[in-house]
């Protein structure tokens, strides 16, 4: 199912777990997904209201991340 609101990204495989403990810290912004582990995709599930911060705060992380229109 396609979540309107989830942000989708594309991170080094090595970089899923920390992403999702950024996220974690980030509480009520967005629930992280991994979509392919094996390429490291992963879904930021988010609603109206939050999906702008968790891109704000996934655009600013220290690793690659590269943001993707939909899951592939």
């Amino acid at each position: 199912m396609f979540d309107a609101h989830a942000v989708f990204i594309r991170v080094d495989p090595r970089d899923v777990n920390f992403v999702n403990r950024i996220m974690e810290g980030h509480e009520y912004l967005g629930v992280v997904t991994t979509v392919d582990k094996a390429r490291g995709i992963l879904a930021v599930r988010a609603t109206a209201d939050t999906a702008a911060a968790a891109r704000t705060i996934l655009g600013r992380l220290p690793v690659a991340i590269e943001f993707l229109e939909k899951p592939e």
